[in-house]
């Protein structure tokens, strides 16, 4: 029997993401992005209204449920393969070279002592993925979905994925798919939150440490204060200024590196030390407190280890 053609995976949240996403490089540059970014111009993020983006995310959501579960794993057909990765690769933004200041400053309130703040140099450009790593994804990769939290619909971030699970999320996903897809480094993955901002947040400075409502955390995270103590579908919030969404909260992100103490001196694409007790996670969490959600907030966790507030995204390399 010859399995009906599907559409692409994530073609409808693809266009709910490139609705608000910032008006910079995506990695599809044909005509027809092109004019569409001449239409965002006219509406940059910083002036979406909210209530109204929610509302047609969540029609979206229900629209693609019954496709994601039909896509739950790849199949050997090479055009049904390229339907799930043309598609995922509209969901990254060029990142481009530049230095900025990594970690916080003494006066940034909630901040920690592993924070020094010191230069960086990000010498080469890379694609960063606008949102977490979604369960219909890693389902379409790998088959199974470990996720602790699930809505049916595929549109919630995975997690319950240790990093050891996302380099065998990554092998398998890069002998399918075209280009090399790997974890952010700690340095991208700062890099990509500030925007060149200098505040705790990308849109502005911390007012409130733990569970009480923070006006600007609000507006780009789920945290503890409004999260009711689960994850949400991707993308529900106000992306940052490169277009990346969720940066500041729903799941915690794996990084690249493992943890260490910065250097006091200037850095060029640092990878963390050659080794160690945990591997780097970023970005807080819906259970994570407003402090935590900080750009330069950072833990560690064991690298054979999982939890259901951590999840993570994807950078492919641009050769």
């Amino acid at each position: 029997m010859t399995r009906r053609k599907q559409e692409p995976i994530f073609s409808q949240l693809d266009a709910i993401v490139a609705k608000f996403e910032h008006p910079g490089k995506n990695i599809d540059a044909a005509s027809a992005f092109k004019e569409h970014i001449e239409t965002l111009r006219a509406q940059p993020p910083k002036g979406v209204e909210t209530t109204g983006f929610q509302q047609e995310s969540a029609g979206s959501a229900a629209a693609i449920s019954n496709q994601m579960s039909g896509e739950a794993a790849v199949s050997n057909s090479p055009s049904e393969e390229s339907d799930i990765f043309t598609s995922l690769d509209h969901f990254f933004v060029l990142i481009e070279p530049g230095s900025f200041l990594m970690g916080s400053p003494d006066c940034e309130a909630g901040r920690s002592a592993d924070e020094t703040i010191h230069e960086v140099n990000i010498t080469k450009p890379f694609y960063m993925q606008k949102i977490p790593v979604t369960q219909g994804l890693w389902k379409a990769v790998m088959g199974v979905n470990p996720a602790f939290f699930q809505n049916g619909l595929d549109d919630l971030p995975i997690e319950s994925v240790s990093w050891r699970d996302c380099q065998q999320f990554l092998k398998k996903l890069n002998s399918l798919a075209k280009g090399v897809y790997r974890l952010p480094t700690e340095a991208e993955w700062e890099y990509g939150c500030r925007v060149q901002s200098a505040t705790a947040f990308s849109g502005g400075e911390i007012s409130e440490l733990y569970c009480g409502l923070d006006p600007v955390l609000a507006q780009t995270g789920w945290y503890c204060a409004n999260s009711g103590r689960k994850t949400h579908p991707v993308a529900r919030k106000r992306p940052n200024d490169w277009g990346l969404f969720d940066m500041h909260g729903n799941v915690a992100e794996w990084c690249q590196d493992w943890y260490g103490d910065y250097s006091n001196t200037p850095g060029k694409d640092p990878m963390g030390p050659r080794a160690g007790t945990g591997k780097v996670v970023r970005g807080g969490s819906w259970f994570g407190s407003a402090k935590n959600c900080r750009s330069a907030g950072r833990f560690h966790w064991p690298s054979n280890q999982k939890s259901d507030f951590i999840g993570f995204r994807l950078v492919k390399e641009t050769s």
